[in-house]
């Protein structure tokens, strides 16, 4: 179970994860949820995957290598991983 401090630090960024798939995908936000993947956002394809994930570096002033796309295969995981680059700057 996450603590307290890194629970708010997930939703925190899952709701700018949210702004971010609005942005690039018109998502609802409300779908942009822990869970959810690309079967349930449309348009999240191959080239917009590219383009999301360099809305995510400029939303959190973070770089994403090649392996670190490979990684973003859901929110989850996307959270995960920009929690992950946020604590080690």
């Amino acid at each position: 179970m996450l603590d307290k401090g890194k629970q708010n630090m997930s939703d925190k960024i899952l709701q700018r994860i949210q702004e971010v798939f609005y942005r690039v995908f018109e998502t609802d936000p409300a779908i942009v949820t822990i869970d959810a993947g690309p079967e349930q956002i449309p348009k999240w394809d191959s080239l917009g995957h590219v383009a999301m994930a360099s809305e995510v570096e400029k939303e959190f002033n973070i770089s994403l290598d090649i392996d670190d796309m490979m990684v973003m295969e859901n929110i989850n995981a996307i959270v995960q991983l920009v929690a992950s680059k946020i604590n080690n700057d």
